[in-house]
């Protein structure tokens, strides 16, 4: 079992930044591949960003690269999502999502919501233009 707790989301104008964090507690965080998606009303979830249990394999939304960087710090069992240069269109409830790993690779992400075990309640950015 494992539980997600996000926390840092906000109001912000427009071109402003964030930092999303999730904090993990459940077995060895380090197990874990970490992603982010966001949802807003009547869409479906959407990818964000995934980071592999090493942490050196990273990947991201068409919508999000170049803007958005993910990381994690295994030690302190949190992953963070900084937001940055944001756009209105970012508005979103954004959620953390765990998925166990068992393998040696330890550069596997995944993209796909069904791969993950585990999801955080969500926090809502508000992007004003």
């Amino acid at each position: 079992q494992a539980q997600l707790v996000e926390s840092g989301g906000g109001l912000v104008q427009a071109g402003g930044s964030l930092r999303l964090s999730c904090e993990y507690s459940g077995r060895t965080f380090s197990s874990y591949v970490m992603g982010w998606f966001r949802q807003t009303p009547g869409k479906e979830r959407e990818f964000v960003a995934a980071i592999s249990r090493s942490g050196g394999n990273t990947d991201y939304g068409d919508s999000v690269k170049g803007r958005f960087i993910i990381f994690r710090d295994n030690a302190k069992n949190t992953v963070y999502l900084q937001v940055n240069s944001l756009k209105p269109e970012d508005t979103a409830v954004y959620f953390c999502a765990a998925g166990l790993e068992f393998s040696r690779n330890w550069e596997l992400l995944s993209k796909r919501r069904g791969e993950y075990d585990y999801w955080g309640q969500g926090t809502q950015v508000t992007v004003s233009s």
